[in-house]
């Protein structure tokens, strides 16, 4: 970037502190041209209230291009300590607030989120590649949590209990924890952030963010946000640092109290059994394989649409993504055939191009996994109807993929794919689909398109899975319990039940000594 172009864009002081980030080459000026403030683009962690270096830098690039948009630090072990340590000496004096104060600091974190929301977005594509309708989707999405817990802060209500002993009153206080961890993933890398951090610090705790290393600017960006609405130094600190190292430091901790993770169930396993040792309190939002079932009543065009909407949210890098698609046999060539023609008016392409609908996938081990799925369904007798990865624009993106003829020995049908592939198989009758939707390892989500009430009621009462969408493609908010069963997790993001993460109820016996 110019002297002379950067002059027109903006003012003096912002602009050296943007030439001295370019001239250090840790970011780029492709980075800094897409954005109105570029101060949003943090390249060193958030600690203790101060930008701070690690031992070496990390490229991030963008997943459509291959290009290096810019340099992450890296912490090492040590600094990662410091940073608990820096929220655990903090946390006495946030927990000591009135909830109104808490309230009015996320509040205005919120309005900063939602008055940056294009820069936000704009980020977010470069770094993850979602389209710019989407990033800007989760921008909305994730403030709106922020608000919500600094709304449900001032009804951190305990209760009375009927005494069961002569001269006592009996109730209960819920206070909070302590010092939380979040470790979140690259697919949602801002709404993860804030749907954990903003039940943490409502409740009164201080966090420490782990972001994917993908994707580290979207949280960066929110810690500089963070800062401008005034959270003290500890509260809300993000560490970028290698992976496996940093979950390490932060469940060995016995001073971080409680553990949030968004990923896959392979590694909330792995930071479940590292936790065991300190006893944390652990809430996973772990994988999915969500059935979408289309009952015998549906119309079969609806059903094709909202299947299609259901499958390539994200690129079907969504745990809430349609992965096994179940039709009525009578009704199943006609829904291939709709299924088809709604795929066909998907656009592939860079997310910051008008009207394209898919981006692509995160990285080039995401691509092989997505063929590796396709060649393991047609290997076993799945017939591929959509999907001719020749047209793919750049070396991470992956066609939309229609597969036919599924059955439960294909990987397409027992793993979460994250990747825009579609498996498509018939059912009998509704027992049968019950049993072939609950077949999985996971439980977080489910959809069900139909009209017979009796049939809707049955498959809400008899999926194995936490969210049940009948006749919806969009579930999730800041009022719902999000979580799944099985395999797909522990506890509840969002709605009044966020808070039990983060929080521990104590009871008290205030007993009358009689004379």
């Amino acid at each position: 970037m110019t002297t002379s172009i950067a002059n027109l864009i903006m003012g003096g002081e912002l602009m050296n502190s943007i030439t001295q980030q370019v001239s250090d080459g840790k970011v780029t000026e492709a980075i800094m041209l897409h954005l109105n403030d570029p101060r949003l683009v943090r390249e060193l962690a958030y600690v203790n209230g101060k930008w701070i270096h690690g031992s070496s830098d990390e490229a991030v690039t963008n997943p459509a291009s291959n290009e290096v948009i810019g340099y992450c630090t890296q912490l090492d072990s040590q600094q990662v300590s410091a940073a608990i340590d820096a929220a655990q000496s903090a946390f006495p004096a946030w927990r000591a607030l009135l909830p109104d104060e808490r309230a009015a600091i996320l509040l205005r974190w919120n309005d900063l989120i939602l008055e940056n929301k294009e820069d936000l977005a704009r980020l977010m594509v470069l770094e993850q590649g979602k389209t710019l309708n989407d990033a800007r989707g989760e921008i909305e999405y994730g403030a709106s949590f922020v608000r919500w817990f600094a709304e449900e802060a001032r009804r951190d209500y305990g209760e009375t209990i009927p005494s069961h002993i002569p001269n006592a009153q009996l109730a209960t206080l819920r206070e909070p924890i302590g010092v939380a961890a979040l470790i979140t993933p690259w697919n949602f890398p801002s709404a993860m952030i804030t749907r954990k951090a903003a039940a943490a610090l409502g409740i009164g705790c201080t966090v420490i963010v782990k972001p994917a290393g993908e994707t580290p600017f979207s949280a960066l960006a929110l810690a500089e946000l963070a800062e401008r609405a005034g959270f003290p130094a500890g509260v809300f600190n993000v560490i970028t640092a290698d992976a496996p190292m940093a979950s390490e430091v932060l469940c060995a901790s016995d001073k971080v109290r409680a553990l949030s993770f968004t990923g896959s169930t392979r590694v909330g396993r792995i930071l479940l059994e590292k936790s065991a040792a300190t006893v944390k309190k652990c809430s996973m939002e772990l994988g999915g394989n969500a059935p979408f079932i289309v009952l015998p009543d549906m119309d079969i065009k609806a059903a094709a649409e909202a299947a299609c909407d259901a499958k390539f949210q994200t690129s079907g890098q969504d745990c809430l993504a349609a992965n096994r698609i179940f039709v009525p046999r009578d009704k199943y060539d006609a829904f291939l055939q709709a299924f088809q023609h709604c795929m066909s008016k998907l656009k592939v392409g860079n997310g910051l191009e008008e009207g394209v609908d898919l981006g692509p996938l995160i990285f080039a081990k995401a691509v092989e996994k997505a063929r590796d799925i396709v060649e393991d369904a047609v290997a076993k007798g799945a017939r591929l109807l959509v999907g001719d990865q020749a047209l793919a624009p750049g070396s991470n993106f992956f066609m939309p993929t229609l597969l036919a003829d599924v059955t439960p020995d294909m990987k397409v049908y027992r793993e979460e794919n994250f990747c825009p592939v579609a498996g498509v198989l018939p059912y009998d009758s509704i027992d049968q689909v019950i049993s072939m939707a609950n077949d999985t390892e996971y439980g977080l989500a489910a959809y069900v398109y139909g009209h017979d009430i009796r049939n809707i009621w049955k498959l809400i009462n008899a999926l194995e899975f936490g969210m049940v969408s009948v006749n919806s493609i969009k579930m999730t908010g800041h009022p719902i319990p999000f979580g799944g069963m099985k395999q797909s997790g522990l506890g509840r993001e969002g709605s009044l039940h966020g808070f039990d993460e983060y929080s521990e109820i104590k009871y008290y016996c205030l007993g009358a000594l009689m004379p």
